[in-house]
């Protein structure tokens, strides 16, 4: 028998969202961050786009009482943000009339003129891009976090904190630390585990050894960290003991541990 996907953290923290905008925007804005975090940069930009669309006609509805359809394309997005910006002043919460519409522009734009997949220059941008469209969708989620929730801003950061796309029950934080509470794990699955759970910035490997309460650094670099570098798992940095996770290591968290070990 199949067990039924979790819900959402999210879907409580924007339960004052109407629930036709809240399951769209939540899908997609879970979609753009599990892409950029695997490198699917080209997919993030898709899933950026669909998370700006959505965001508007969620705007439009609460701003004006009315939104474009779902289904219907809107005729300039740029325009339609702006529209919202001259709405009556009382007629919704400032951010909700102008800042968050203002960020959905350049997120759009970015998406649509940049074009994600692009190629050529002197840099790899396509990261670059995804990592600030996904970061742009943060923000976006934890004003309307902070909004439909009665927080403050530190109270709804916190709690977007949180609520990463990458909810693992498995993984506790405790005194600045990290604990794998599943049970059965070797040192090398744990590691990654860790690593998973955070894929947007890197970890020291003094931090992964503390956690994973293996006895020795050096043993560990050794035993554990080398040998998942050697099969492209994570990426370690001899120079500055920094280590993050590869693409790699995200298909085998996803593929092998985590349904492996699933109950």
């Amino acid at each position: 028998m199949s067990t039924p996907k979790p819900e959402s953290p999210l879907e409580a923290a924007l339960a004052g969202v109407p629930a036709q905008f809240r399951k769209r925007l939540i899908a997609s804005y879970e979609s753009l961050k599990r892409e950029h975090a695997e490198a699917r940069y080209e997919a993030a930009g898709l899933a950026a786009g669909k998370f700006c669309e959505i965001s508007l006609r969620l705007l439009q509805h609460v701003v004006t009482g009315s939104h474009t359809a779902f289904g219907t394309k809107i005729p300039n997005f740029a325009d339609e943000c702006r529209k919202l910006g001259t709405s009556p002043a009382g007629s919704a919460v400032e951010s909700l009339r102008t800042v968050i519409p203002r960020a959905l522009v350049f997120m759009y734009t970015m998406r649509s003129k940049r074009g994600i997949g692009h190629v050529g220059g002197d840099i790899e941008a396509n990261r670059i891009d995804s990592a600030t469209l996904a970061r742009l969708a943060d923000w976006t989620v934890c004003e309307l976090v902070r909004v439909y929730h009665g927080l403050s801003l530190e109270e709804a950061q916190d709690l977007i904190d949180t609520l990463a796309t990458r909810s693992l029950p498995d993984i506790w934080e405790v005194a600045g630390k990290k604990r794998v509470l599943r049970e059965g794990l070797s040192a090398s699955q744990q590691t990654l585990l860790l690593l998973y759970s955070d894929p947007s910035s890197y970890v020291l490997a003094e931090d992964l050894c503390d956690w994973v309460e293996y006895s020795q650094p050096s043993m560990f670099k050794r035993n554990i960290l080398r040998p998942l570098h050697k099969k492209r798992l994570i990426e370690l940095d001899e120079d500055s003991s920094i280590v993050y996770i590869s693409p790699t290591g995200v298909r085998e968290v996803e593929q092998s541990i985590l349904k492996a070990t699933a109950v």
